[in-house]
């Protein structure tokens, strides 16, 4: 699949990380407030409901990549003037998750394989690094217990899915699997204590969970990535960095290869119904 000319990674991981309401963005997705406490008019406060509107219905599937974002209905979604959220858009172009199509308008961003694999890699290098520094040193026993409850959560979910007899998790579920997933890794990086690398790894994962979403994980997957999780905490608890660094590998590069595996049944879809010859029925009569 080619690239499209915005969906430059190396500039919107730059962007999101250094820009001044990158904590904000991440606010704003799990539906928190404004982190600054400025006076905000209506008018500053219509442009971030559009914003956080527009990057959920991203999130959500709703907008897909490639998809052009109606500045008109989103306005009507949101019973606002068209004004907050055309600058709302201008916001997301500027950031790298939409981009500017001539005839089009602002298109959200289409992230190729090699760009999936980009992110990981990304990820990969900076919680290795970040996971071996907690390693080598004295962890206290209750971010150690804290890690090991949101390993454990994953379990419970494992067991409720196999209690229940579906395959996949609900919808609560979902949510409360990526809040114990990401909740996991964004602690260990945390205790790393490197604001910069805990950013990066912010807008690594932010990026993958835009233009990268899994589909719903069923119970074996939960087995694995529970297990990894508490082999990581096992390791840091012994204080074995070479454990550790192996294990936080593995698991990444396990979560990539899912990862391209959907990717590419999606493309193999996309080019089949591409080809798909149009039946016209019998008319009757």
């Amino acid at each position: 699949m080619t690239r499209r000319p915005g969906a430059n990674l190396c500039t919107i991981v730059y962007k999101l990380c250094y820009a001044d309401n990158f904590d904000d963005i991440l606010q704003r997705m799990n539906g928190k407030g404004h982190s600054r406490s400025r006076p905000r008019d209506k008018e500053v406060l219509m442009r971030d409901q559009a914003y956080a509107y527009i990057q959920k219905k991203i999130l959500c599937g709703d907008l897909q990549a490639g998809k052009a974002v109606s500045e008109l209905n989103i306005a009507k979604e949101l019973g606002s003037s068209r004004t907050p959220v055309r600058e709302a858009l201008g916001q997301l172009v500027a950031e790298g998750l939409l981009e500017q199509i001539p005839n089009r308008g602002a298109v959200v961003v289409q992230f190729g394989r090699q760009d999936i694999i980009d992110l990981f890699e990304l990820r990969e290098a900076l919680e290795a690094y970040a996971v071996e520094k907690v390693a080598r040193g004295r962890t206290h026993p209750a971010n150690l217990d804290r890690l090991q409850s949101l390993a454990d959560e994953l379990l419970a979910l494992k067991d409720e899915i196999e209690r229940s007899g579906r395959e996949t998790l609900n919808s609560s579920q979902r949510q409360q699997f990526v809040r114990s997933d990401m909740g996991f890794h964004a602690l260990m990086i945390q205790m790393a204590n490197n604001p910069r690398i805990s950013k990066v790894v912010k807008s690594t994962r932010l990026l993958i969970r835009f233009f990268a979403t899994r589909s719903l994980p069923k119970a074996t997957e939960l087995e694995w990535i529970y297990q990894h999780h508490s082999e990581v905490v096992q390791a840091v608890a012994a204080q074995d960095p070479e454990r550790a660094v192996r294990v936080i590998r593995k698991h990444i590069q396990t979560s990539l290869k899912d990862r391209l595996d959907e990717f590419d049944h999606w493309q193999r879809e996309s080019l089949l119904e591409d080809h798909l010859p149009v039946f016209v029925g019998d008319e009757i009569g």
